[in-house]
């Protein structure tokens, strides 16, 4: 298994500067996502930028876990399946998913000068369904439950969906749901589509084709 370079370096971005903007109040602040400033001020890093800070050490350590434990696989999943165009692959879905996530959010509260939000979560999100695309079988499931109550990575994927959108519309708590939702929509698409642009395998052989296949068995 190759040492998945990408993962790692994104993940010791993210707890770098993660716990230097836990000291520099400043620094947060300059670089979480802000849609107000973004639009009235034109500080488009935001969109970027606040991925790689997170609001604490529990936010922080979660999707870094995440990152790290299905990160490295789904690196190596890219490698396989696009060769050498696998990295720059990944580098795009991962990056692609930080401004996918975001802009149903922009859109909302970009009048809004009060909505701030940080975190990989949308990225992660991207990550966990690329994983489930080409893995839907293998077990996911959270560390505290036993082994037993693992379920099928698809069956995982559909019951977070369904969660992160409903809480989205719910709109009751801090967290940006919607981010998670939308993130995850852009990973399991991105990674389906790139497989038929640069692998162009007949459809027996797509992943879209094979993740469906474990639904609904069409052989």
């Amino acid at each position: 298994m190759p040492f998945p370079i990408v993962t790692i370096t994104i993940l010791l971005a993210c707890i770098g500067f993660s716990l230097y903007a836990f000291s520099n109040r400043s620094v947060f602040e300059k670089y979480m996502f802000n849609a107000y400033a973004i639009k009235h001020f034109n500080q488009k890093y935001r969109f970027l930028s606040h991925a790689f800070l997170h609001s604490d050490y529990g936010h922080l350590i979660i999707n870094m876990f995440v990152l790290y434990s299905m990160g490295g696989i789904v690196e190596t999943l890219y490698s396989i399946y696009f060769d050498r165009l696998g990295v720059l692959v990944y580098i795009l879905m991962y990056t692609g998913a930080i401004y996918a996530s975001s802009l149903i959010d922009y859109y909302r509260h970009k009048n809004n000068q009060y909505y701030n939000a940080v975190g990989a979560s949308g990225a992660v999100s991207a990550i966990v369904f690329s994983f489930i695309l080409f893995l839907p079988k293998e077990p996911i499931g959270l560390l505290f439950l036993p082994k037993v109550l693992h379920p099928p990575a698809w069956i995982f994927g559909a019951i977070y969906l369904a969660y992160s959108f409903y809480m989205d519309r719910k709109n009751k708590d801090n967290v940006a749901h919607g981010a998670h939702a939308w993130g995850a929509v852009f990973g399991f698409f991105f990674s389906g589509i790139m497989d038929l642009i640069i692998r162009q395998p007949d459809l027996y052989n797509s992943a879209f084709y094979k993740f469906f296949n474990v639904l609904f068995k069409f052989d």
